[in-house]
C-alpha cells in the first residue's frame, strides 16, 4: 500500500520561509491567505474561486448569489493519503462490509471483495449478465441496513431486455463463505428501455432510516429519449423511492396522480449519479452530470422537477441553449453548478471526528475534473469550495466515508484505485 502526505503546493512553499513552511495546507489549491470554515460549516473567510478556466457558457447568470464559482478555502490539516490498490477494472460502486472490508463493483460486472490491505478477492459468484458497454455497466452497490442478519446485497446494472437496454436493481445473499450471491432477484427495471446509445445510466443506491431504497436513473442520453425525464409514465430520467422488493414505498408523491408510476420520487433528471444524506438537515442531496457544463448538486425535494431538458445551466453539445434556458416557474434551481464540467459522480457529507473541520461538508468525486470536490454548506448554500487530489491525474468516481472516520475514493480507470484520505 502507497501512502504519502499531500501536498500541491510544494513548489510554492519552498520559496517561503522555514516559519510559512510549517504552517502551509497540505491541500493547498491556490496561493492567497484563506481562513479556515467552522467546523459545523459555519461562515467562511474565501480566497479566489478555485475555477479559473473560461467558462462555456458566459452569457448565463446564476439564479442567485454563490450558485457557482465560490471562494475557495483550505483544509489545514495534514493529510495523509494512501492508495491501497490500483489494480481494479474501471470500478464504480463501494461499499464497507460490517468488519471494514469494502464490496466493489467493476463497471465490466462484476462484484469483488477488498481488503484495507489491498488484497482483492475473487468475482462473487450469482451477478446477472450485464450489458456493458460505454457508460452502461455494474454501477452502484449498497447493504440492506439489515445486513448484519439479512445478508443482502443490492446493485444496479444494465440489463437488456425486451425493447432495448435499461438500468436494473437486483438483490442477492452474500454467502456465508463470501464466494456467491444467492437467491439473486432483479426487484426493478427502469422504463421505457432503450436501443441506440449506452450514456447516461447515472445510478446511485441510498437507503433512508427506514429502510425505504432510493434510486437515480439517468434518461438515455439521445434527443428523442430524453424527453421522458418530464413524463411521470416513465421512470428514466428519475429518482425513485421503492421499498426492498422492487414496490413502490407508501406516500410517494405522485402515488395518487392518474398516469404516474407511483414510485417517482423526483423527476427532471439527466445523468444523476450521486446521492447522500445531509446530516445536518436529513434532506437528500444529489449530484448530476450537466450537458456542456452546467453539473449540478441538487437539493432533492418530494415530488420536486429539476428541469432537464427544459432548462439547464450549461449548453448543449451544438452550442445552442438547452430548452427555455436556465430559469422557469415550477422548476428547481441547482443548490451549486460548475462551468466548465467537471463531471460529478458520487458524493457524501462527512460527519467523522478524524478530521473535525471537515465535519458536514459535502464531498464531490469528479472524473472529468480529475480532482475530490470538497463543499463548505450552511443553510442549504454553498459558501466555500476545495479541490483535492488533483495532482493525482485520475478520473474520481465514488467516495465514501469508512468506519474508521477516513475518506475513501475510487477510480474509474483501467488500473482503478482506492485512495484513503484521513490522518
Amino acid at each position: 500500500m502507497k501512502t504519502f502526505i499531500h501536498n500541491r503546493s510544494i513548489i510554492a512553499c519552498i520559496a517561503l520561509s522555514v516559519i510559512l513552511l510549517a504552517a502551509c495546507n497540505h491541500n493547498k489549491v491556490n496561493d492567497g491567505d484563506i481562513t479556515q470554515p467552522a467546523n459545523n460549516g459555519g461562515t467562511a473567510g474565501t480566497g479566489a474561486p478555485v475555477e479559473t478556466a473560461a467558462k462555456v457558457a458566459p452569457n448565463q447568470a446564476p439564479a442567485f448569489d454563490g450558485q457557482t464559482r465560490v471562494g475557495s478555502v483550505k483544509t489545514t490539516t495534514a493529510i495523509k493519503v494512501s492508495i491501497i490498490t490500483s489494480s481494479l477494472s474501471y470500478p464504480w460502486g463501494l461499499a464497507f462490509l460490517p468488519d471494514g472490508r469494502m464490496l466493489v463493483t467493476e463497471k465490466p460486472g462484476r462484484i469483488r471483495i477488498v481488503t484495507t490491505s489491498g488484497a482483492i478477492g475473487n468475482p462473487i459468484t450469482g451477478v446477472p449478465l450485464v450489458s456493458y458497454a460505454g457508460e452502461s455497466g455494474l454501477l452502484s452497490i449498497a447493504l440492506d441496513p439489515d445486513f448484519a442478519t439479512s445478508r443482502m446485497v443490492f446493485w444496479t446494472f444494465t440489463e437488456t431486455v425486451t425493447g432495448g437496454v435499461t438500468m436494473s436493481v437486483a438483490k442477492g445473499k452474500l454467502s456465508a463463505d463470501e464466494t456467491a450471491f444467492e437467491n439473486v432477484q432483479v426487484i426493478y427495471r427502469a422504463t421505457p428501455a432503450y436501443n441506440g446509445t449506452t450514456n447516461h445510466k447515472g445510478s446511485n443506491l441510498l437507503f433512508d432510516s427506514q429502510g425505504r431504497l432510493y434510486v437515480s436513473f439517468g434518461e438515455h442520453s439521445a434527443d428523442d429519449i430524453r424527453v421522458q425525464a418530464q413524463s411521470l409514465g416513465a421512470t428514466i430520467g428519475k429518482i425513485i423511492r421503492i421499498n426492498k422488493d422492487g414496490t413502490a414505498a407508501a406516500g410517494n408523491p405522485f402515488a395518487g396522480t392518474a398516469g404516474a408510476k407511483p414510485e417517482i420520487w423526483s423527476l427532471g433528471h439527466r445523468n444523476p449519479q450521486g446521492l447522500a444524506w445531509n446530516p445536518v438537515t436529513g434532506d437528500l442531496w444529489e449530484s448530476e452530470h450537466g450537458p456542456q457544463a452546467g453539473d449540478e448538486i441538487n437539493l432533492i425535494k418530494a415530488g420536486g422537477n429539476y428541469g432537464w431538458p427544459t432548462i439547464a445551466y450549461g449548453l448543449e453539445y451544438s452550442g445552442a441553449k438547452v430548452g427555455n434556458g436556465t430559469q422557469q416557474a415550477g422548476m428547481e434551481q441547482p443548490v451549486y453548478y460548475w462551468d466548465p464540467a467537471i463531471a460529478p459522480s458520487g458524493i457524501t457529507f462527512y460527519t467523522g471526528s478524524l478530521i473535525p473541520e471537515w465535519r458536514n461538508n459535502l464531498f464531490v468525486a469528479a472524473l472529468k475534473g480529475m480532482h475530490i470536490v470538497r463543499l463548505v454548506i450552511k443553510d442549504n448554500k454553498v459558501i466555500g469550495e476545495e479541490r483535492l487530489l488533483a495532482d493525482q491525474g485520475q478520473r474520481f468516481r465514488k467516495v465514501v466515508q469508512g468506519p474508521d472516520g477516513a475518506l475513501y475514493a475510487i477510480t474509474d480507470m483501467a488500473q482503478g484505485r482506492i485512495y484513503r484520505i484521513g490522518i
